[in-house]
């Protein structure tokens, strides 16, 4: 596998290498442009010094750039010149490039001016699939590459999809219950088994479906772009699928759909210095073999349907890292499903020969404020309705059956909820064997989870440090259930409660639990309820839990013996 990064040309670099002195590109551009005005157009690339980088100017090929005449030909003409020419850079200067599909071609570096804008055409028929792309999700396109390498995106114009043209009020229908459709609308960019890749600093707005679409590249490289993708159904972020050695910084986010999903078998991905808003899930990950990938120093803003989700049937999910997180006005802040067998609508690269496994995920430095449910954004022209179980969310650890998620870590973490939980809600102890990632697990009456902080199930070694759950309104829920969870270590967990509810922790079937120096931070009936004949060697040692009238209580059949002190 190739690991080597690509050779882009930095700005610096570019003027530098370009340099007719003190006019570099918008000097070339300008050149050309006046040279065609007087009839003496030069050839139609325009050599860049003694370096050698050629510059094709796409007025040099005919575009007008006047928002109204298609320029798809010109604009094409440019990019295939620059690749016969063994590469070099085509420029989009300021106007607006009215075009239908392109593609792009190996060692060719689009360039945006400032003031440049590709347009694309609300004309459905000036679009096609991509060559060699992929039907899955659609394979129409405004921007794409196949098969290619050392490409790059770069400049801070803008790449506009005209999406609201191509709104019909339906999805893809890809989701639980949904029947796939209204998939022949195209793509902002799509890349196909590309590497060596750079996209940076432009802004992508207004795609007709997914902005970016990345299956099977290596070596990615994003920086520094703004993404507004609002105008449609289904208008992700970026969307990866079996891609490795990707790595994307200090980037902005407004989407509406899944802003950094990452299905199938995406490995050594970091993500970090980023904003996020959407309306469901920011890091977003299906089946396959999914490992090596880190999130950090990112800032995550009124996003709903879970900005951390992981839902898998069969698939090899280890080695997450996300750290150092704000969140702010979001629902279900993390949630985990995993139920080892096969789903029809999560088609994956694990063998079913192969094991199935959720390990070695690690949260920490996470600042979190939960709302109670979802508010629409207003610049989405539709109403998203919520799923059951939106409602008063929590954290989610959720395997079932037989399987177990593995070596789960949740560090340093302060999240304030908006409360609002029922009696009803905490009564539940029947929790479907379900790991879907629209909130089918919480999707029976009452809705909701039965915790207010964390749910989890089917974990072994789980470790809890310097956890604070509190909330802002009455909630009934204890604010920690855990049921059939071994081998777990939680320490200096700082929680609430209501004086109404039932207890403040609940372990169903649990064993080997240590709880080291919780702190209750108001009064209540009971700090800790154990549930089961199954439950084992559970400890309690330290802390603060004197405003709780009753340190412990058993029922449904729990045995005192269980309990060590």
């Amino acid at each position: 596998m190739d690991h080597s990064y690509p050779d882009p040309i930095s700005r610096r670099n570019l003027l530098g290498k370009l340099a007719i002195p003190a006019l570099g590109i918008a000097g070339l551009s300008a050149i050309s442009t006046n040279a065609a005005a007087n009839g003496t157009a030069p050839a139609k690339e325009t050599a860049a010094g003694p370096s050698g980088f050629p510059v094709f100017n796409v007025l040099d090929h005919g575009a007008k750039g006047d928002g109204k005449t298609m320029d798809t030909v010109a604009i094409q003409s440019a990019i295939d010149a620059c690749h016969q020419s063994n590469g070099g850079i085509v420029l989009i200067p300021a106007g607006d490039f009215l075009t239908g599909t392109l593609q792009l071609r190996s060692f060719v570096t689009l360039h945006l001016a400032p003031k440049a804008r590709l347009l694309g055409s609300i004309v459905k028929s000036d679009y096609k699939a991509g060559e060699g792309i992929p039907e899955s999700n659609g394979n129409m396109v405004l921007l794409y590459a196949a098969n290619a390498e050392r490409i790059s995106i770069e400049g801070q114009g803008t790449i506009d999809g005209s999406g609201a043209a191509f709104n019909n009020g339906r999805g893809d229908g890809t989701g639980p219950g949904g029947t796939p459709g209204n998939m022949d609308r195209p793509h902002l960019l799509v890349l196909y088994q590309c590497k060596q890749v750079l996209v940076r600093d432009a802004f992508f707005t207004n795609s007709a479906y997914h902005c970016f679409r990345i299956l099977h590249c290596n070596n990615v490289q994003i920086h520094g772009l703004r993404i507004h993708n609002r105008v449609n159904r289904n208008n992700d972020g970026f969307h990866f699928n079996d891609s490795s050695y990707v790595h994307i910084s200090n980037c902005d986010i407004a989407c509406q759909d899944d802003a950094c999903a990452l299905f199938g078998s995406n490995q050594f991905v970091t993500v970090t210095n980023c904003t996020f808003s959407t309306r469901w899930s920011v890091f977003r990950f299906g089946g396959g073999k999914a490992q090596n990938i880190t999130v950090t120093n990112c800032v995550i803003m009124e996003t709903y349907g879970c900005p951390i989700k992981i839902s898998t049937g069969r698939g090899q999910l280890e080695n997450f890292i996300f750290s150092n997180i704000i969140m702010r006005n979001v629902t279900g802040p993390i949630g985990i499903g995993f139920s080892g067998a096969s789903r029809n609508n999560n088609k994956n690269n694990t063998a079913a020969n192969e094991p199935s496994f959720v390990r070695n995920i690690v949260f920490s430095n996470i600042q979190a404020t939960v709302v109670t449910r979802p508010v629409d954004h207003p610049e989405i022209p539709f109403v998203v309705k919520p799923f059951p179980g939106e409602d008063n969310s929590c954290i989610t650890l959720n395997a079932m059956n037989d399987v177990y998620l593995e070596n789960i870590s949740l560090s340093d973490i302060h999240i304030s909820y908006a409360g609002g939980g029922t009696a009803a809600q905490a009564a539940k102890r029947e929790i479907p064997a379900v790991a879907s990632e629209y909130f089918g697990v919480w999707g029976t009456e009452p809705y909701g989870p039965p915790a207010y902080g964390l749910y989890a199930r089917n974990v072994k070694g789980l470790t809890m440090n310097n956890i604070r759950f509190e909330f802002q309104q009455k909630d009934l829920r204890p604010a920690l259930v855990m049921d059939n969870v071994q081998d777990a270590y939680i320490s200096g967990l700082q929680v609430m409660a209501d004086k109404e509810g039932e207890s403040v922790l609940r372990l169903i079937n649990c064993k080997e639990i240590f709880l080291n120096a919780p702190r209750l931070l108001n009064p209540t009936t009971v700090f800790l309820q154990m549930e089961g004949m199954k439950n084992e060697a559970i400890t309690l040692q330290g802390g603060d839990i004197r405003k709780a009238e009753k340190k412990i209580v058993f029922t449904r059949g729990a045995d005192k013996k269980a309990f060590l002190g």
